[in-house]
């Protein structure tokens, strides 16, 4: 490699996280509005640029809590973008990451220096969002859909236990489809993504209902 050559130069690292909950039935992801140019004022995923000394996820974890004051969020990497037009300052490779989390973390957001507001915004009503993050989003939301069928990536929601009939609602509200509860309760129950705890809900009113957690 020629480090002189100036097709090496003038590059930079973002990581961007698109991080999902369930609120009161409906499927969201976290947003931030830019408080600076470019796109100052756009709706857009979290993140932002790592530094040279930077992992990953370590630039990751930092650009979460400069612009949420948000700690101790579980993610992972699901993909990398390389249009070298994606940022308008200079060519910006991104790293995307992707989590689930309760609704509730977000209550505690005061306006940052780069971000004067932040907010779940339901999936089928998303705002338009700089730079390449409606790509990104809409991989990553194909990402989560593959990992609710083949892994517990949604133990956050619920870390100790769950009825049936709740965490269905919200594989369908995430799939976008009606599920069958028989074929549902066996298809997680054979790919050991939960257990029965051998214990029952009991509500007024309602018919008692086994209680399950995520292995």
């Amino acid at each position: 490699m020629n480090v002189n050559d100036v097709r090496y130069q003038n590059q930079g690292l973002h990581v961007v996280l698109a991080l999902f909950t369930i609120d009161r039935s409906a499927f969201k992801v976290l947003l931030i509005k830019r408080k600076n140019e470019p796109f100052k004022n756009k709706w857009i995923l979290i993140g932002g640029c790592a530094y040279n000394t930077e992992t990953g996820e370590e630039a990751m974890n930092r650009e979460l809590y400069e612009k949420t004051r948000l700690k101790n969020i579980d993610f992972e990497m699901f993909d990398v973008f390389t249009n070298p037009n994606r940022s308008p300052l200079k060519r910006m490779i991104a790293i995307g990451y992707i989590g689930v989390s309760d609704s509730n973390i977000i209550n505690k957001f005061k306006s940052t220096e780069k971000a004067s507001a932040a907010d779940w915004f339901e999936i089928d009503r998303i705002p338009e969002l700089g730079y390449d993050h409606k790509e990104i989003l809409e991989k990553a939301i194909k990402k989560l859909k593959e990992k609710i069928i083949s892994t517990s990536i949604l133990k956050k929601l619920y870390p100790n236990t769950f009825t049936l009939p709740e965490l269905q609602t919200v594989y369908e509200k995430i799939l976008n489809k009606k599920l069958d509860r028989r074929n549902f309760r066996k298809t997680l129950l054979q790919k050991g993504l939960m257990i029965d705890t051998g214990q029952i809900e009991e509500i007024v009113g309602k018919k008692p209902s086994k209680l399950y957690r995520f292995t």
